[in-house]
């Protein structure tokens, strides 16, 4: 089995059973126990995974009734605006009017608010936010589904499967992740997992929105692989190693240049407007 399958099943299983072995994933992976040591090692060193006697154990993130792993909505929006507004203008230019869309929360998906007021377009999205934004801007039908608002990540989150988001189809969903490498997009937290997994099958095309900065960050979980995601949108600095690692996994990948001069106004703006 080639390396990054392995560690991918590997991680699978870990999110499966939340610790395991080395005999057990040797006996599931059908890999020897020198092979599963060091593929334990390469995940732990890059934070994927913990690493315990005699095996190895999913990360669990500290959570609590609040709020999710991961920055805050605020803290997000600071960084990189630039980059983030260019990418959101150029994944808003792939929305043609009568279509259904999912958007999922995150900063710059949000960012997709402004390029949107003049389409009329279904969209369902999770970012209470970006919902209040686009009613009072646009003439978009909105979606939203039912669940507990985290304040903090912009998102509403529901724990049941037999969600109103099961019912709907759309030709592109718009995501935004906390990282990727090449065993696919990565999240930090197990309830964003749960809910975008949901979405994920209702979806013909996954365009994937994720500024350059986001290729050298890394999480416990995996979400999907990269031969789900049909495009992802990302800024110019992005390195020539990651376009070739995307295109080699079928992934198209556009790059966009910041918007110089204009993005922090608007950030600053919205962050006045949360706070």
């Amino acid at each position: 089995m080639i390396n990054h399958k392995r560690r991918k099943g590997l991680l699978g299983l870990l999110a499966e059973h939340s610790s395991a072995s080395v005999e057990q994933l040797g006996g599931w992976l059908n890999a020897s126990p020198a092979t599963v040591r060091r593929d334990i090692a390469w995940l732990a060193e890059r934070k994927l995974l913990n690493r315990v006697r005699g095996g190895a154990e999913l990360l669990q993130p500290k959570k609590n009734n609040f709020s999710l792993s991961g920055d805050t909505f605020q803290n997000s929006l600071k960084r990189f605006p630039e980059q983030k507004r260019a990418i959101a203008r150029c994944a808003a230019s792939l929305c043609a009017d009568g279509e259904t869309i999912i958007i999922n929360g995150g900063t710059t998906t949000f960012m997709m608010a402004e390029f949107l007021a003049e389409k009329r377009l279904k969209i369902l999205t999770n970012s209470f936010l970006m919902a209040e934004r686009l009613l009072t801007t646009s003439e978009n039908e909105i979606i939203v589904p039912g669940g507990q608002i985290y304040r903090e990540q912009n998102v509403i989150l529901s724990p049941f499967d037999n969600d109103i988001t099961q019912h709907h189809y759309a030709g592109k969903m718009f995501m935004g992740v906390y990282g990727l490498s090449s065993l696919g997009l990565m999240e930090a937290d197990p309830l964003l997992i749960q809910a975008e997994k949901r979405l994920l099958s209702q979806a013909e095309q996954l365009i994937v929105l994720m500024d350059s900065s986001k290729f050298s960050k890394k999480a416990g979980l995996i979400l999907c692989g990269l031969g789900q995601v049909s495009c992802l949108i990302t800024d110019t600095n992005v390195t020539d190693g990651a376009v070739q690692m995307l295109e080699q996994s079928g992934v198209k990948v556009i790059t966009v240049m910041p918007d110089r001069g204009v993005a922090p106004d608007v950030a600053h703006e919205l962050a006045h407007a949360l706070s």
